[in-house]
């Protein structure tokens, strides 16, 4: 009896692996490639810029710290998540991201719309001492950020290899980060980082996380 096609492959690694490969090639390209001509996935949502150098340079300490593997920032469409944080996350608030914060893990609240639902100073003491403010809260303190200062040239770097990747920044957005960051801390950032989230969001933007 004629061994049938399908089971030669089976039998033989190599092909079998190449065929995999291509076959998983093509179904990425078949979902990835009609969104990136889709203006809602790649156009900002009105209000949404580019980070400025002290929260970028906040957003850098987050996902440095693995902040997102305990707090999500992607609110998905179900009732109960968009009456407890919010408007649901779409992807024009996210075109400035890199990486992207979406994911499901929450360990700890979801932060996609926590821009200025407390205060810099309770920010401060959290991140300091999260217990002091939420008892029953199990997240690490980060007390050594106020005395990390930041690195300005590296900024300044960073804004230009942005820009060449399509960021707005402009000549003078990338001089004025000497001054954007004179005497501020990676604790200083992290709180700027996190009172910028979900301030151009759909619908209500105070809408943020509960502890």
């Amino acid at each position: 009896m004629n061994e049938h096609a399908h089971a030669r492959v089976e039998k033989n690694v190599a092909a079998m692996a190449v065929l995999i490969a291509v076959a998983i090639s093509f179904g990425g390209l078949a979902e990835i490639v009609p969104l990136m001509y889709q203006a809602e996935t790649i156009e900002p949502l009105p209000g949404v810029k580019p980070y400025p150098p002290l929260q970028l340079a906040g957003r850098d300490v987050y996902v440095r710290e693995g902040c997102y593997n305990c707090h999500s920032q992607m609110i998905r469409t179900l009732r109960f998540e968009t009456e407890r944080y919010g408007h649901y996350s779409v992807a024009g608030e996210s075109v400035y991201d890199r990486p992207f914060q979406w994911g499901s893990k929450r360990t700890g609240p979801d932060l996609a719309r926590v821009g200025g639902r407390y205060s810099d100073d309770w920010h401060r003491t959290h991140l300091n001492d999260p217990r002091s403010v939420v008892p029953e809260s199990n997240m690490p303190a980060y007390s050594w950020l106020a005395s990390a200062p930041l690195d300005a040239a590296f900024m300044q770097d960073k804004l230009r290899t942005l820009r060449r990747l399509g960021d707005p920044y402009s000549d003078e957005d990338i001089a004025a980060v000497t001054a954007d960051l004179a005497g501020k801390s990676e604790l200083d950032a992290v709180v700027a980082y996190l009172q910028g989230l979900g301030r151009h969001a759909p619908g209500t933007a105070t809408n943020g996380a509960k502890p």
